[in-house]
């Protein structure tokens, strides 16, 4: 389960960069150029791949049987 998440929360943050810099015109090509939306959702899928990474990277305790 790790594993798949620490993929997930990679390629969130590659698309989302890929999108922010195609909706603010530096990456030119898609119908999503230039468009400040693709920008904004960009910006929240960076977020969220980051928080799932962060997660996923995260040390937890040892849980104890009770």
């Amino acid at each position: 389960m790790r594993i798949t998440l620490i993929v997930l929360g990679v390629l969130l943050m590659f698309f989302g960069t890929v999108w922010f810099f195609q909706g603010i015109n530096v990456l030119p090509g898609s119908f999503m150029t230039g468009q400040t939306q693709w920008a904004v959702y960009g910006g929240i899928a960076f977020a969220v791949g980051f928080f799932v990474l962060y997660r996923s990277w995260r040390k937890r305790p040892p849980s104890h049987p009770s």
